[in-house]
């Protein structure tokens, strides 16, 4: 059966996934290749992974394998002939042929590894930067604007797969406990993202937590220089998890906070009701939490993604001590609920 871009994924034996980072785009591409492999079982989906990332795939029921995708090898001097020698290496890797190449990345170097494995054909996104569309033999046409995680749905209903967006599937593994004594019920803080300007400033993080007492709060993410956060409640694992450790943890939480970040992505695939994201310049509409379950701070306001105006949307405004009351009696009422 061909999709609208006339691709049978029925005649192919296997299908290369494209995306090797970062943390939260990886997460939202799950439901789209979850619907790919119900369509098409017969496919053994392959993912090209970056080697940090890769525990967020960790026993997927829907992939054949993973591949790691060394980058942190091929920087300096001795780049190219590393990445020669990987290149050769993942040409040998196993596949079913013949074998298309899905590239949700939408990056020249991503582009180029869809050829560089002899896929045929690559397909790619619309929105792909770097020139990568000119490696693409098929090209999804999306809208100009929407969700991260409708951008890779499209490209599976392209492909002729059925995408119910009330039942999206998000495979993610189980985790591993962190070390010590984790309470059973506690409040999970994610206050910091490598994106500037999304992390907390100590003094709204601190304010938070004030207004969160008496209730167990663990912080957990990673930061440079982590602050000193007071408090007899409060718990710090800064910089203290892996990313298993993170999913465990992210699963057992009465209520999740975090800043625009992976993790948040991860909160709202696992526990959507009891996700609260925090954006200060992104757009949450485009960006934020996707099942319309969670909620988003932004502009001041509370509510869902997609309720936000045009005008608050594009505001950049930092979270502040002042915010943390009305936010904490937010939390306190998803941790009753």
């Amino acid at each position: 059966m061909s999709g609208a871009s006339g691709v049978d994924l029925a005649r192919f034996g296997s299908a290369l996934i494209l995306k090797p980072s970062s943390l939260g785009d990886i997460v939202l591409t799950l439901p789209a290749v979850s619907c790919i492999k119900r369509a098409f079982p017969h496919l053994q989906l392959r993912w090209l992974c970056n080697e940090e990332w890769m525990p967020l795939l960790e026993g997927n029921s829907h992939l054949a394998g993973v591949i790691p995708f060394p980058r942190s090898r091929f920087r300096g001097p001795l780049a190219l002939p590393a990445l020669v020698r990987w290149v050769c290496q993942f040409n040998r890797m196993p596949r079913e042929k013949p074998e298309i190449a899905l590239d949700f990345q939408g990056l020249l170097r991503s582009a180029l590894l869809g050829v560089l494995r002899g896929a045929q054909p690559v397909m790619g996104l619309s929105d792909a930067r770097e020139g990568a569309n000119f490696f693409h033999k098929h090209v999804v046409k999306l809208k100009s604007e929407t969700h991260a995680a409708d951008r890779y749905l499209e490209l599976a209903r392209e492909l002729g797969a059925v995408v119910d967006e009330e039942a999206l599937d998000w495979p993610l593994p189980q985790g591993v406990s962190p070390a010590g004594e984790i309470p059973d019920d506690f409040i999970l803080l994610h206050p910091y993202s490598r994106g500037e300007g999304k992390s907390l400033e100590r003094e709204a993080l601190q304010a938070l937590c004030d207004s969160l007492a008496p209730n167990i709060v663990i912080l957990a993410g990673r930061v440079s220089d982590p602050p000193s956060i007071t408090g007899s409640h409060v718990r710090s694992l800064l910089n203290e998890t892996s990313i298993a450790q993170l999913i465990w943890l992210l699963r057992r939480a009465r209520v999740i906070v975090s800043v625009d970040s992976g993790p948040m992505h991860i909160a709202a695939a696992l526990q959507p009701a009891r996700t609260l994201g925090i954006h200060t310049w992104s757009d949450p509409r485009f960006v934020g939490p996707y099942d319309r379950r969670a909620l988003v701070w932004k502009a001041g306001r509370i509510a869902h993604r997609e309720d936000f105006s045009d005008a608050e949307a594009a505001s950049a405004s930092s979270f502040a001590a002042s915010n943390a009351r009305r936010l904490a009696d937010t939390v306190l009422q998803i941790a009753t609920s």
